[in-house]
């Protein structure tokens, strides 16, 4: 076992020659990293807002606990070009050893709307350069935002020539929707095939986290997707556990809040995720991976007045999923007539203070005088219902919204009250590219269409659903327009003031870092007419 993260680096970085990124179309992408680096795991911005956005990096090759390496500064500078003539804002930033040595840097005070450089500096070796962007302010109506949005990224299941692709259609933002991480260990016996394997235990502690935080940034692929652009992101269950509910995981092991805490304290490490994600704020650093409830990731983003993203927690705060099997470390599969706790009316997908936040912002979506043209609910998994068969004799899925239908209608039942001027649901999780047309209500075709949804499938993590099944069931629900496992890749949106287009990008093998990519359907949504069509 590897007893650091510069040997977790080393070792990733022993991938076959084809492994290796291709020379990228823009100069801006390609930059190289200096050989010997302090920033191993790359940079990244998120959170853009009208004036300013995060900034990122994690000092890597330092004696972590070490009294003299406790809080560094690292040098940081933003220019108007790649080349850095003509610097905006420059400084220094602390990189703390209880945040692992990571850097979170809040930008203020620039234009909005454009696009600037940036990059970290510390012992006078300096970073790969990256490219971000301020949003648009509160009352603009830019002409588009084009952004991608991604889930599922299993190190062993596939390289990541998704994000290579990302690059290259130089989006202005990315949504990344959970699992950026898997938790586990490589399998000795997979039941397919893997692209490559990596060292590490399951995570369980902090050290853990942030080793596996580590590998997973070592990809360079990955890397140059973080520089292209400014992330929004939130988790799903990989980050801690598979299927977890707020602090149950079954089988049940010990103290998991204590690992929980330390999963979400990586996280927030490892994110360009502003200080408030904090609950507890910056003061109480001490106490952060004990404090079950110290990681908020529910946030508001908007781009002017173009959309406005509501980006949800389905983890925290959940009912355990119904009738669940103690043993089993899946959620599973159950029937309505077997399980009557399902349909009970209190159970919660989001918690309740998280439903009234969420009910309360699509409201404000619904002002006419200053609401958005889309109002964007990005969160991890598949909304709309999947019925095989009869829906009250058919089998359910527990750990997806189906598990929680009286939570889901209360939901629908928001949005329907106050409708904002277009709905759209984005997602993941299920390792599939579903389409569908959101009903007011859930269980009933004949219920008018109240929004859109497109749940992406994987960067890589494997899809055991048999296609053959999935085609009865578009025959079945009438609501889905398309669903396919075959596939892995990631959602491309193009919005503008009139229309939403999604293509959904897939790859040719996962199991190649050079795999090309195609368009396996492009869907359009009008503008005040909720639905997708084939475009």
């Amino acid at each position: 076992m590897p007893t650091n993260r510069r040997q977790i680096l080393a070792l990733a970085a022993l991938a076959p020659l084809a492994a290796r990124p291709l020379v990228l179309r823009r100069a801006w992408a390609g930059l190289p990293t200096p050989s010997a680096s302090y920033f191993d795991c790359g940079i990244a911005s998120g959170c853009p807002d009208a004036d300013g956005f995060v900034l990122w990096t994690r000092l890597t090759g330092l004696a972590v606990g070490k009294a003299s390496e406790s809080a560094l500064l690292v040098r940081w500078e933003i220019a108007h070009d790649e080349s850095f003539s003509r610097i905006v804002q420059q400084g220094s930033a602390p990189a703390l050893a209880q945040l692992g040595h990571t850097v979170h840097l809040e930008v203020q005070g620039l234009a909005p709307a454009r696009w600037y450089w940036y990059r970290f500096i510390f012992r006078g070796v300096a970073s790969a350069v990256g490219r971000t962007r301020t949003a648009p302010p509160l009352d603009a109506m830019p002409g588009a935002l084009r952004f991608a949005f991604a889930s599922c990224q299993h190190w062993e299941d596939g390289y990541y020539a998704a994000w290579r692709h990302v690059v290259s259609e130089s989006p202005d933002l990315v949504a990344f929707l959970g699992d950026y991480i898997y938790e586990s260990a490589a399998s000795r016996h997979p039941k397919h095939a893997v692209a490559r394997t990596q060292p590490l235990r399951r995570a369980t502690t902090l050290a853990d986290y942030r080793d596996r935080y580590a590998l997973h940034k070592s990809d360079p692929d990955l890397q140059a997707a973080h520089r292209v652009c400014p992330w929004i992101v939130t988790w799903d269950d990989h980050e801690v556990q598979n299927d977890y509910a707020d602090e149950t995981v079954v089988p049940a092991v010990a103290d998991f809040p204590t690992q929980r805490a330390a999963a979400y304290q990586a996280f927030y490490e490892n994110m360009p995720l502003r200080s408030s994600a904090l609950v507890h704020g910056l003061a109480n650093l001490a106490s952060l991976g004990r404090a079950a409830d110290a990681v908020r990731v529910t946030q508001r983003h908007a781009f002017g007045r173009l959309a406005r993203f509501h980006l949800l927690d389905t983890r925290q705060f959940r009912d355990v999923q119904a009738c669940r099997d103690d043993h089993s470390s899946s959620s599973g599969v159950v029937r309505p007539a077997d399980c009557p706790v399902l349909k009970a009316p209190g159970r919660t997908m989001l918690g309740a203070a998280q439903e009234q936040w969420l009910a309360e912002g699509l409201a404000a979506d619904a002002n006419p005088a200053d609401g958005p043209r889309w109002s964007v609910i990005a969160q991890q998994t598949l909304f709309s219902p999947r019925h095989y068969g009869n829906p009250e004799t058919g089998p359910v899925a527990t750990d997806t919204w189906d598990g929680y239908p009286a939570a889901r209608q209360r939901l629908l039942t928001a949005i329907a009250a106050q409708p904002p001027r277009n709905t759209v649901f984005i997602g993941g999780d299920v390792h599939q590219n579903f389409v569908c047309n959101v009903k007011e209500r859930a269980a009933d075709e004949r219920s008018k269409t109240v929004a859109t949804e497109f749940c992406g499938t994987s960067v890589t993590s494997f899809s055991g659903a048999s296609q053959k099944r999935l085609d009865r069931l578009v025959e079945q629900n009438p609501h889905i327009l398309l669903a396919n496992s075959q596939y892995r890749g990631y959602g491309l949106v193009t919005l503008t003031p009139a229309r939403w287009t999604t293509e959904l990008r897939i790859l040719d093998d996962p199991l190649r870092a050079d795999s090309g990519v195609s368009t396996l359907a492009r869907f359009v949504v009008e503008d005040t007419h909720p639905g997708a069509h084939r475009a």
